[in-house]
């Protein structure tokens, strides 16, 4: 019978992680990660905020190791800001930062310049879920301050 299994399965895991406790083994961490759903709905987010204010962009959200998830290049967005975008969406996931932490950093003190974070203008930001950085959302194809408006937008979705 499925429930009988289905109740032991749980009364051994159960024992199990008892023993593991008095015996001081600890248990690894668990992470958030970003699923396709989540990155869908940033996305929409996102494009709704371009959408609203005419602005032509690329929209990338890459994962908590910079790699790529989803990216859309609206209609007209210039080809070069699917290269700008992905970057500052790694450099944000990466680095746990705002691109713009590190543009400011840079104008600061310019040894910043070869910091290897990917790109260092604003525009991308990390994605945080309870406090735990799981990606990040990068946008160009306007202004730095719209291109970060967009990005905004879109991580907002994730609250």
């Amino acid at each position: 019978n499925l429930r009988y299994v289905a109740r032991h399965a749980l009364v051994l895991t159960m024992r199990l992680m008892l023993f593991c406790e008095r015996q001081g083994v600890t248990r690894m961490r668990m992470r958030p990660q970003l699923t396709s759903e989540d990155a869908h709905r940033i996305m929409k987010a996102a494009k709704e905020e371009a959408n609203r204010n005419g602005w032509k962009a690329t929209i990338v959200i890459v994962d908590d190791t910079g790699a790529l998830l989803l990216a859309e290049r609206l209609e007209d967005a210039a080809p070069l800001s699917a290269d700008v975008a992905q970057r500052k969406a790694r450099t944000a996931a990466v680095t746990r930062r705002p691109t713009k932490f590190w543009e400011d950093r840079a104008k600061e003190r310019p040894g910043f310049l070869k910091f290897p974070a990917d790109l260092m203008i604003q525009g991308g930001l990390p994605l945080l879920y309870r406090g735990e950085c799981v990606g990040g959302i990068g946008v160009s194809g306007v202004q730095s301050a719209e291109d970060e408006q967009i990005a905004t937008a879109g991580a907002k979705a994730l609250e």
